[in-house]
């Protein structure tokens, strides 16, 4: 620098800062705030608060917006604004809009310094984010009328938004609905996850299979996150752990040699509903440490330079890669390390910027497990506090326990996730020998409390004695938190009898706790069923009853009234109308809007028992085809509407998706037929798939096997939307039952405390076959549907494989459930009725309840409104 300059700079020192801060990785302190506003001369602040971004409050703000950042953002200008320009131009200004309000979230939080919880999850699927932001923050006029004035729809907009893939199932759905209600109910939170390039994957169907490609949802970008490229931290998988005693005569364990991956983190802002409050969802995307090896490429060797670029960015490619293979569970098992490892390194970085000490670390961070996908979190923090910060082993393992919840969503002992030790040790040496630390230690106060039972310690050990040895990730969820929570009332109950019994022993039943389930109403009825959201408000006095649920049960008052209940109708009518628009892009089918819409839509699996509902449906064609044309006036018309994907490896699954497209394929083609009977499978189904299905269903099936559903959620958005359910006994579904009532729903089905009889006998005795169920296999097997070799493997599991999940068992009382649906679906007037009174009793199931109990029961934290 020229001493001219540095002489200018002297006289002129009050208009220049004399400071520069580098921006650090997790935000600034109260204190640190303080410290450089007070370097920052007067009238600096002055001019930086004079053109401070504002939020956009009506039309003419927002157009100036859209146009701003149609010309600079995009370099466009009115002449080339097409339909996808305009989109990203109108997310740029709502997204902007909620910075704002993210900027003024951070500091407030940081200012009252309140604990905050850390959601972990492998999944959030959060659906299209632009309708969802206008909703949340009450500008979803402002921008429609804006962007009319301009000459766009916003519903054309809104189409251009592809889906975030970032999830696939109920798991991933439930994230995205707590974490909206964390901010919608004001509570101090992140989500931690990750940034997965191509999703789980995009589903085809091709000659009636499942067929895998890559979801390219982020090739025009993602204008909802904040890419923060100076947030990298690195990640070590592989190398060995090194042992030395330190001056102080302690053992210190260093690992080392590894193979460097980097975090980039990438921020999603979420917005609350009716509050200023916008919260953070922080995703995490790998890459190399190495991007291009310049002396390979100057060597010719054109591939090897860029394949630690490749190897790098394979970890967040693709949400579960198949596991069938040793490769594919290594990546899985990286994947889950990798982000875990970048999270809590994040959580960790920010608690000690406020000195505080390690003792209090549980009083600001509490960090939810949901399932056991992040369980590696628990190693590592222990690893951190042991290895990194010099804690003693029993003040670090206190710290953790009283840090952690872990949410339970299974009861099935074969979905509990394990991972092989020789894989662990090889990708992740030291966590291998914390894990065998801690259940040592585990197994030593056992062995205390029961020394006379030497079994209960194979039971419990967080490794298994198996071939390889396996380590449990669920006993050491149990082992390293405070509290352990089920999704309904009957998998909490399930989970402490069966599957967790000896941990309940072992900690008592004051560990152990019920959560059950919720869902958003902003999105799952005000978003995805909008007439039917404004004609509610239009008896409730307003939209008061999306932030408190409960006073939907106002609307009982109407259930009977005449001209209300057209109005329900005509709404139900104008969904099923849109499905079926849908339907035909899809498939060319047509279908008839006076049928009863009959749906199931969820992750495809054997325990969900698609393939019951599919051999029902073959059924109905059979009786059908039986009638008379003279009987067939009387039957009620039916569409059986299927999504969901199967896992990428998963053989039954794909058949059961084969043979509901073959199904289709005879049944929609039968002119003797016609309208009574249609059969469609929606491909590719996801969160906007679901807005466009859910408002849409006369009749929805929850159909799990009793005791194998956690909770699902699905069934509560079907119901909140207008639709009865079919269903078991299970998950969720008793708790429905109760809240609505047993005349609104269809129960069926064999209930928990008979389905290990039934299996016994299933394995230990000759059990006929539901009569029912033969025929409908010997036609499949007759070539009805195509080759009946197909579908040999799914006969056999239920006909000589001793039927796990009890289709045989079930199905008679499952087609006396369907053909009470029929029956009922007759009487428009009773049925509108029960559809009315159902909404109404469905307070319970909003998930800011549910937030509200995890607050209160499990991280003990307290609203900070904005």
């Amino acid at each position: 620098m020229s001493s001219s300059f540095n002489t200018a700079a002297a006289a002129n020192s009050e208009f220049v800062r004399p400071r520069q801060h580098r921006r650090t990785p997790t935000g600034f302190t109260l204190k640190e705030i303080k410290n450089i506003e007070a370097t920052i001369p007067a009238e600096s602040r002055q001019v930086w608060q004079k053109f401070a971004l504002k939020e956009f409050g009506n039309k003419e703000e927002f157009q100036q917006e859209f146009i701003r950042h149609v010309e600079t953002t995009l370099a466009r200008s009115m002449y080339n604004c097409d339909d996808l320009a305009a989109y990203q131009a109108a997310s740029q200004a709502i997204r902007d809009r909620l910075i704002v309000a993210w900027n003024k979230t951070q500091q407030k939080q940081t200012t009252k310094d309140q604990k905050r919880v850390y959601y972990l999850s492998l999944e959030f699927l959060m659906g299209r984010a632009m309708d969802n932001a206008m909703l949340n923050a009450g500008i979803k006029d402002v921008a429609k009328e804006g962007v009319n004035d301009l000459g766009f729809k916003i519903e054309d907009l809104l189409e251009q938004e592809p889906d975030a893939a970032l999830g696939n199932g109920g798991l991933g759905r439930l994230a995205a609905c707590f974490i909206d209600s964390i901010a919608s109910t004001n509570y101090p939170g992140w989500g931690y996850g990750l940034r997965y390039q191509y999703g789980i994957f995009k589903q085809r169907i091709v000659d009636g299979y499942q067929v895998e490609a890559p979801d390219y949802w982020l090739t025009f970008s993602n204008p909802w996150e904040i890419p923060r490229y100076e947030i990298q931290i690195d990640v070590m998988f592989y190398g060995h752990t090194r042992k030395y005693t330190n001056d102080e005569g302690k053992l210190v364990h260093v690992w080392e040699g590894g193979e460097q991956i980097q975090a980039v983190a990438y921020d999603v802002p979420v917005p609350g509903y009716g509050t200023e409050t916008t919260n953070n969802l922080r995703l995490w995307a790998s890459k190399p440490t190495r991007e291009f090896d310049f002396e390979k490429f100057n060597e010719g060797d054109y591939e090897s330079s860029v394949r630690e670029q490749q190897k790098a960015e394979t970890i967040s490619a693709v949400l579960y890669p198949n596991d069938n293979f040793y490769s594919g569970k290594e990546l899985r098992l990286k994947q889950q390390y990798f982000w875990v490892a970048a999270s809590l390194n994040d959580i960790v970085r920010r608690f000690k910027k406020s000195h505080r000490p390690w003792k209090e670390f549980p009083d600001q961070v509490a960090i939810q497990l949901n399932d056991t996908h992040p369980t590696l979190a628990v190693v590592e923090l222990q690893r951190i506090l042991v290895d990194m910060e010099g804690v003693s082993w029993d003040e670090a393992w206190a710290i953790v326990t009283n840090t952690f919840g872990y949410t339970n969503h299974t009861v099935l002992p074969e979905a509990l996730e394990k991972w092989p030790v020789p894989l662990m040790q090889n990708l992740l040496p030291r966590h291998m020998e914390i894990i065998y630390d801690i259940n040592l230690f585990f197994l030593q106060r056992v062995e205390k409390l029961f020394p006379k039972d030497r079994d209960i310690l194979a039971r419990v050990s967080i490794i298994e004695e198996s071939s390889p040895q396996m380590v449990r990730m669920a006993y050491l969820a149990i082992i390293g938190s405070h509290k352990v929570n089920g999704v309904a009332e009957l998998h909490s109950e399930l989970i402490k009898t069966t599957i967790f019994k000896d941990f309940v022993s072992i900690y008592g039943p004051d560990k152990f706790m019920n959560v059950t389930n919720g869902i958003t109403p902003r999105r799952w009825l005000h978003q995805a069923n909008p007439k039917l959201s404004d004609l509610i408000a239009s008896k409730l006095g307003g939209y008061e009853y999306l932030k408190d649920l409960n006073i939907l049960k106002k609307l009982e008052a109407y259930a009977d009234d005449k001209e209300f209940q057209q109005q329900w109708s005509d709404i139900k009518k104008f969904n099923k109308a849109r499905l079926a628009a849908h339907i035909k892009t899809y498939s060319g089918l047509e279908v008839n809007l006076n049928a009863l819409f009959d749906v199931q839509v969820k992750r495809i699996h054997e325990y969900k028992r698609q393939q019951m509902n599919i051999f029902g449906v073959i059924h109905r064609y059979l009786t059908l085809k039986a009638m008379s044309p003279e009987e067939r006036k009387a039957v009620i018309p039916r569409v059986c509407i299927f999504g969901g994907k199967s896992a990428p490896g998963y053989y039954m699954a794909k058949t059961i998706i084969k043979l509901i497209n073959a199904v289709g394929d005879v049944v929609n083609n039968d002119s003797e037929i016609g309208d009574l009977l249609k059969v469609t499978f929606i491909p590719d189904y996801n969160v906007s798939k679901a807005e466009i299905i859910i408002p849409a269903s006369d009749i929805s099936q929850h159909i799990s096997t009793a005791g194998t559903e956690a909770s699902g959620t699905s069934n509560m958005k079907f119901v909140l939307n207008g639709g009865l359910i079919i269903g078991t006994v299970d998950g969720a579904n008793i708790e429905i039952t109760r809240e609505i009532g047993e005349n609104n729903i269809f129960l069926f089905g064999h209930l928990s405390e008979s389905v290990d009889d039934l299996r016994h006998k299933h394995r230990f005795s000759e059990v006929p076959l539901d009569p029912n169920l033969r025929k409908v296999f010997d036609t499949i097997e007759s070539g009805a549907f195509g080759d009946a070799n197909i579908y040999g493997g799914l006969i056999a599991s239920i006909t000589t494989g001793r039927d796990y999940y009890l289709v045989s068992d079930d199905f008679q009382s499952y087609l006396d459930a369907q053909k009470l649906v029929d029956e009922s679906f007759k009487d428009q007037s009773t049925w509108i009725s029960r559809s009315i009174s159902a909404v109404a009793n469905m307070g319970f199931f909003s998930s800011d309840r549910a937030i509200d109990e995890y607050a209160e029961s499990i991280w003990n934290i307290e609203p900070v409104p904005v």
